[in-house]
Order: structure tokens, then C-alpha cells, then sequence
């Protein structure tokens, strides 16, 4: 399977304010420990199911499990880059749509950046590119890769808008908890 990293299927990037200092986020903690209860609360009722993994190398993985639209999305994120203020997380990603199983290239970027007043600016940008499979799949149901484009920029988008702020509120919770408990 190759990506086309030529093309550009959907991207959104939506911010939140977390009432927490900066030096208090941990990004990466955060994802890494993050109970699958507390997943589902940050975009209900998209969000279905996570859990962590290492690929066999031994790399950090995250899987999510969710509704984008029409579409029942396994995400199979590995960690490219995983810090305090940035994490960089890349999947090819299983589809399961109304017609049958495709797979696209998914990449979520989850940053945290200092602002006045001792708080804190979330950013949760996702990307997504097509596959070959993904081509090929839109040939064989008659649909054009802008309309393909256009649905999930919509779908997409609204999702992100609504896990955001959801996001970053579950971010600061565990800064909280943690700053408590030391």
C-alpha cells in the first residue's frame, strides 16, 4: 500500500484554552494513560474504542476506534514523535463505509503551547492523505476523489470541532491530578 502524499483527503485544526500552566501539560502522559472511559467522554457518541499497544519494534501505538460520518474508523496510530508538548501520531487507517472496507493515511498532531495568564493553547490538527487502496476503492464505487474530499473535509471536521475543546478540558484534568498528588 503506498500514501499519496501529493493529495490532501481532509484537514482540520481547532484549538482550546486550558486554564493550566503550561509547564504542567504533558501531552504524551497523557495519551499514553488515557482509560478508555475518559476517551469516550471527550466525543460522544463517535468515540467507541482505544486502547495502547507497541508495534512489534516496540514503538508506542494508539488504537481509536470511532465514527467519522458515515464511516466506522480503526485508527492504528503510531507515535512518530511523543513529548510533553507534541505528539505526532501517524495511521493508516481502516474505513469501514456504508459500501464496503477501504484504508487512508491519518495523521494527528496533538500540540500544547505556553499564552498570557499562566494557561495554555491545545491544538488537535489532523490530517488525512488517500491511499492507492483508497483510489482504487472510489474507482470500483463510481465516486470522484473531490466528492470523497469534500465528505470527509465536512465529516471531519465536525468531528475534530467537537472533540477539541473535549480534548484539552481531559488534558488539563490530568495536569491537575497529577500537580495534586505530588
Amino acid at each position: 500500500m503506498k500514501v499519496l502524499t501529493d493529495k490532501i483527503l481532509s484537514r482540520s485544526a481547532y484549538t482550546a484554552e486550558i486554564d493550566v500552566p503550561f509547564g504542567k501539560i504533558d501531552i504524551a502522559e497523557w495519551l499514553f494513560s488515557l482509560p478508555e472511559a475518559e476517551y469516550l467522554r471527550c466525543c460522544p457518541p463517535d468515540h467507541i474504542g482505544s486502547g495502547v499497544t507497541t508495534t512489534d519494534d516496540g514503538r508506542r501505538m494508539v488504537i481509536n476506534v470511532e465514527m467519522i460520518g458515515t464511516g466506522l474508523v480503526i485508527q492504528h496510530y503510531i507515535a512518530e514523535e511523543a513529548t510533553a508538548n507534541y505528539c505526532r501520531m501517524n495511521s493508516i487507517s481502516d474505513v469501514f463505509t456504508p459500501v464496503g472496507r477501504t484504508q487512508v493515511n491519518v495523521l494527528w498532531e496533538l500540540m500544547a503551547e505556553e499564552i498570557e495568564g499562566g494557561r495554555t493553547r491545545y491544538t488537535n490538527r489532523v490530517t488525512s492523505r488517500p491511499t492507492d487502496v483508497f483510489v482504487d476503492f472510489l474507482a470500483a464505487h463510481g465516486q470522484t476523489f473531490e466528492q470523497a474530499a469534500i465528505a470527509r473535509q465536512e465529516a471531519g471536521g465536525d468531528h475534530n470541532r467537537r472533540e477539541t475543546p473535549l480534548f484539552a478540558a481531559s488534558i488539563g484534568r490530568r495536569a491537575l491530578a497529577k500537580a495534586a498528588a505530588k
